[in-house]
């Protein structure tokens, strides 16, 4: 296997997950009785350009079909945060009907209703027809494509270039890093702006969050990979800032390579804090797979403990993160009976690989759990406040990252 971006042969891997079927290919009763597609789950580290990025990948068609249950506009810490990022980017570019945005990967339309609100001319690209239908329900322009560079060699002879492109939790699901960088930089107009946001891999190894791997992340990025990558393709970044989405994201801001736009000072200090944590040398890297270990280990016991005491141990959270973690940690219905979720899109369906059945809200009123594990801890806040009302028969809660611990009902904070 070779590097995405540089093509060196990648030969130290980081991290191993064992056998796994993608993470959102949530199944069906009928599914349970058909065989299961698994793919193997591991990290390499490429030693030229440090790009971490999965063993092997299927056909992106395969891990989004028309059918794909994630939704953005489920939790409402990450609509809040859209819309945050809306306020504070329309001025700044000073954004009005002249102007044109455009979004890849823009699921339910969670951000780019606030461009219609405002009356800004926007278009979505989303090849999932499930989350692509209910952005259109709300007056979203969306094509139902992959982007890469022949896609948008087509939009722009239509469309022709754009102001902004925006590209949340994107940048890490393409298989080809180099052809989708390419297409930015022709889809974008002369002076336009490109803003990425994606999990910091600085933080995925810091705080131990390899739950986060998914089939469907190609790529962990580093500031230091993106800024490559970028000038590779005639584009550089000129601005980034630290936002708290996924448990510690990136946002850059990037431009072509001729703009006349300075590299800021927050953009150096991120590069300079990457270098002190030491991203550019193969130690850093290495401390994944043991901590990994730990957490399911401890986990397991836990659950296998409250099993013998005759205790229920409830989840809540149907994410990808829950079916990294169950299917690392081996953990079936016996030891987590089921599991809650808001998205009616995953009600009535089980998961992949564990085939716990996920259910409404309602089923832990009516079970009433000992223990309540919150698998997406990145929103445990809005969780823990949603799930108040377990406090009447004395449930507690559990979270497994980045270390097991048993949390109090009071405990408010999210990282979205």
């Amino acid at each position: 296997m070779e590097c995405r971006h540089c093509k060196n042969p990648l030969e130290k891997r980081i991290l191993d997950l064992g056998y796994a079927p993608p993470s959102n290919a949530y199944l069906k009763e009928d599914d349970l009785l058909k065989p299961e597609l698994t793919f193997p789950l591991r990290l390499y580290v490429c030693q030229r350009c440090f790009l971490v990025q999965t063993e092997d990948y299927s056909l992106s068609e395969e891990l989004f079909p028309s059918d794909y249950a994630y939704f953005s506009s489920v939790s409402s810490s990450y609509l809040s945060h859209a819309k945050s990022y809306c306020d504070m980017i329309i001025p700044r570019l000073g954004l009005n009907k002249n102007k044109r945005v455009l979004e890849i990967a823009s699921n339910d339309g969670y951000l780019l209703r606030n461009f219609v609100a405002e009356g800004i001319s926007c278009i979505g690209i989303e090849p999932a027809a499930s989350t692509a239908d209910v952005a259109e329900s709300l007056g979203i322009p969306v094509i139902r494509e992959f982007f890469g560079s022949e896609f948008a060699q087509m939009f722009i002879r239509v469309h022709n270039p754009v102001d902004l492109i925006i590209g949340n939790n994107v940048y890490a699901h393409v298989p080809d890093i180099n052809d989708f960088t390419a297409g930015l930089k022709i889809a974008l107009n002369q002076g336009g702006t490109i803003t990425l946001e994606f999990q910091h891999i600085l933080s995925l190894i810091r705080y131990n969050q390899f739950d986060t791997v998914y089939h469907e992340h190609y790529s962990y990025l580093s500031l230091h990979n993106v800024c490559r990558i970028f000038d590779d393709n005639n584009l550089r970044i000129f601005d980034a800032e630290k936002i708290s989405t996924h448990g510690g994201s990136l946002r850059v801001y990037g431009c072509h390579r001729n703009d006349e736009r300075k590299a800021s000072n927050a953009l150096m200090d991120a590069l300079e804090e990457e270098d002190d944590a030491g991203m550019n040398d193969l130690p850093f890297y290495l401390t994944l797979q043991p901590r990994a270990n730990r957490v399911k280990y401890d986990l397991l016991g836990f659950l296998i403990e409250q099993n013998r005491l005759g205790k229920v141990v409830a989840a809540y959270g149907a994410a990808a993160k829950a079916n990294t973690l169950f299917n690392f940690a081996g953990i079936k219905q016996d030891l987590i009976p089921f599991i809650c979720d808001a998205a009616k899109s995953k009600q009535g369906k089980f998961l992949p690989g564990s085939h716990i059945p996920i259910v409404p809200v309602s089923e832990i009123i009516e079970q009433k759990p000992d223990y309540i594990l919150i698998v997406p801890w990145n929103i445990k806040g809005e969780i823990i406040e949603l799930l108040d009302f377990s406090k009447a028969w004395g449930a507690k809660f559990i979270l497994s990252m980045p270390e097991f611990q048993v949390v109090e009902q009071t405990f408010s904070e999210n990282i979205i």
